[in-house]
């Protein structure tokens, strides 16, 4: 099935609880917190089903039927760069500021269906769960988000020394027909806009904490699960003009909590096991397949900001100044460096039980990189930008009074463009670098990933640290500490 936004806009409107500002939002299609966010979906899911996009976006089942290329599971390098096509084609309608669109979760599911061998050697019927909710998940177009870590509460203590017993979710009771959930978990961004999310555990755990061990997947209207939104930089942005961004790709951030939430077995892919909790990530593509779909998906974004810095020197009269082209050299470098990664790890592929996967310590590289260069591609357009983007009209009215339109006209000036495409542009680079809106995006690309220590972690375990201390050892062996004091010896002799 190849989704429809309309399709997909009908299938938010089933009674999920999303609370904000105090209250039930109800459908989440109509209110002034979501809807614009909504809409953008609906756009990415209306590309795909387009004729003229079919090669792009989609790809051929085993039964035959088309399905979205975010399922795809590559067995050549052919098809993982055919599959990377179709995340940037579908990435470069929101430019990167969807974090969490439809094609992360996806990937990941993917990435544990390529292993599908670790799920049966720890229990094959959970194995055939995986494989059947694969299956369901990519012939329904379902979008997926996934809360994977528990509230922070205190940071110290692990999962099972809480000053609750639920804080984080955890089975509270099971049955012949399932699991009970009760607890918190975060960060569902874009749950309010997903149909189904997977509730799992990506932080290690201690043995007497398998209660926490479970992996699943449960529908965002199941009874019991209240979804508690962060406050709506959408509803804050009431036009295009002014907020361009925030606007349309507030894809929003909740907390989820789980009052007695009941999930049959056939959606349940690990239980009551600490080993398995942390496999289903990392001995299998699940981790690397995932956050490959997220080094893409910054590409374009940093190829779209790497714009918004040369439109800048444009906009402002200095794109010929040599420090200002030194500047937009390196950001250039910098996106360029991300895009290369990206471009590595595919040819740096390798085959795994018949599928090919992008390289592990190139990505892991890539995102350590990313982590340092977000902050400095927003300082350098805040640089280039100077006060241009804060002394702005207050709002798009103001040119309703012509008097107050003629002072906006003589004082927003620029060699390139009129005074009103100025001020569009600026309001642009503003709600991207330091909006609000921005600044989670900023916070965002600093932790999505892990912190710091955690991804430079996966960079050190990954590296082939035996090819680069055999070099080392190569030339320690040339060197002899007796024959060469023999040699001096001789010499002194002489």
């Amino acid at each position: 099935m190849i989704k429809t936004g309309q399709q997909h806009i009908e299938s938010l409107r089933d009674g999920r609880q999303v609370f904000i500002n105090g209250g039930l939002a109800g459908d989440v299609t109509e209110h002034l917190a979501f809807k614009n966010s909504v809409a953008s979906v609906g756009e990415l899911y209306d590309f795909q089903s387009r004729p003229d996009n079919k090669e792009v976006m989609t790809f051929q089942t085993n039964s035959g039927h088309s399905a979205n290329r975010i399922w795809q599971l590559p067995t050549s390098y052919d098809d993982l760069v055919e599959r990377r096509k179709g995340l940037e084609a579908w990435t470069k309608l929101h430019a990167g500021f969807l974090g969490r669109s439809p094609d992360h979760v996806a990937s990941c599911i993917s990435g544990m269906r390529m292993g599908l061998e670790v799920f049966e050697e720890n229990n094959p019927q959970f194995a055939k769960n995986l494989l059947n909710y694969y299956e369901h998940a990519r012939d329904n177009d379902t979008y997926l988000t996934y809360v994977i870590i528990n509230p922070q509460a205190d940071r110290s203590k692990s999962a099972s020394e809480q000053a609750s017993e639920f804080i984080g979710a955890g089975v509270a009771d099971q049955d012949g027909e399932g699991i009970t959930l009760r607890g918190g978990k975060m960060l569902a961004t874009g749950g309010i806009m997903a149909n189904e999310v997977l509730v799992t555990q990506l932080v290690p755990l201690r043995e007497g904490e398998e209660k926490y061990a479970f992996s699943c997947v449960v529908p965002m209207n199941a009874p019991g699960l209240k979804i508690l939104s962060r406050k709506s930089y959408e509803q804050a942005a009431d036009n295009r003009f002014d907020n361009p961004f925030s606007s349309q790709f507030d894809e929003n951030d909740a907390v989820l909590y789980f009052d007695d939430v009941k999930v049959p077995w056939e959606r349940v892919f690990v239980h009551n096991d600490v080993a398995m909790a942390q496999k289903q990530f990392h001995a299998t593509p699940a981790h690397v397949y995932q956050n490959y779909q997220a080094q893409i998906r910054l590409s374009v974004k940093l190829k779209f900001l790497t714009g918004v810095a040369y439109r800048l020197a444009e906009t402002n009269g200095v794109i010929n100044f040599p420090q200002v082209r030194e500047k937009l050299g390196q950001l250039a470098a910098d996106a360029a460096m991300i895009d290369s990664n990206v471009h590595a790890m595919e040819a740096k592929g390798y085959y795994r039980n018949g599928y090919f996967l992008p390289d592990r310590h190139t990505l892991y590289a890539s995102q350590t990189i990313a982590q340092q260069l977000y902050g400095n591609f927003l300082n350098t357009i805040r640089d280039l930008a100077g006060g241009g983007v804060i002394m702005l009209p207050s709002h798009v009215t103001d040119y309703n009074d012509p008097e107050l339109a003629k002072y906006i006209d003589a004082t927003q000036q620029s060699p390139i463009c009129s005074s009103r495409e100025r001020v569009k542009f600026m309001k642009l680079a503003w709600d991207v670098v330091g909006s609000e809106f921005a600044s989670r995006h900023a916070h965002y690309e600093m932790f999505y990933s892990g912190a710091s220590f955690v991804v430079k972690g996966h960079s050190f375990r990954t590296y082939d640290w035996a090819q680069a201390t055999d070099m080392v050892d190569y030339f320690l062996d040339q060197i002899d500490l007796d024959d060469t004091l023999a040699g001096i010896t001789s010499v002194a002799a002489e």
